[in-house]
């Protein structure tokens, strides 16, 4: 009988169920606001409104959107059996919402000075995906 065992000790990575739609609309030009009323459990959408908020210099927006995506996406990890700790793999895609939402979190905190959340994120990010930490900043 094979086993897969997670040789480094630390819980298995957590892969959150492709949700195609929210991800679809964004593609084809759907405006962010429209998917995330149609989808608010979104992080993607929570997290596109939020990175368009920061590009436009609405900081506290960016925090507010990037704050819901980000618990959203708690929710759906939680859901999906994780801990509270471990890898959320940016190279699968479905997690990437909530990372987006994680990093777009950090970079509102930061712009307001808010640094002890600023850090938190920051090293949140990068212990559940190293290559989103990389990918995203």
């Amino acid at each position: 009988m094979v086993t897969h065992e997670n040789l480094l000790g630390g819980p298995p990575p957590t892969h959150l169920p492709d949700d195609p739609e929210p991800r679809e609309l964004l593609a084809s030009g759907t405006a962010p606001a429209e998917v995330a009323a149609k989808y608010p459990t979104s992080s993607l959408a929570w997290a596109q409104l939020a990175d368009d908020a920061f590009a436009e210099g609405r900081v506290i927006e960016s925090y507010a959107y990037a704050r819901t995506g980000y618990h959203r996406g708690l929710d759906a990890l939680r859901r999906s059996g994780w801990r509270g700790h471990g890898p959320v793999p940016f190279e699968h895609e479905p997690n990437r919402g909530f990372l987006r939402a994680l990093h777009a979190l950090a970079r509102a905190a930061g712009a307001i000075g808010e640094q002890e959340e600023y850090e938190r994120c920051t090293q949140f990010l990068r212990d559940s995906s190293p290559t989103a930490a990389d990918t995203l900043s």
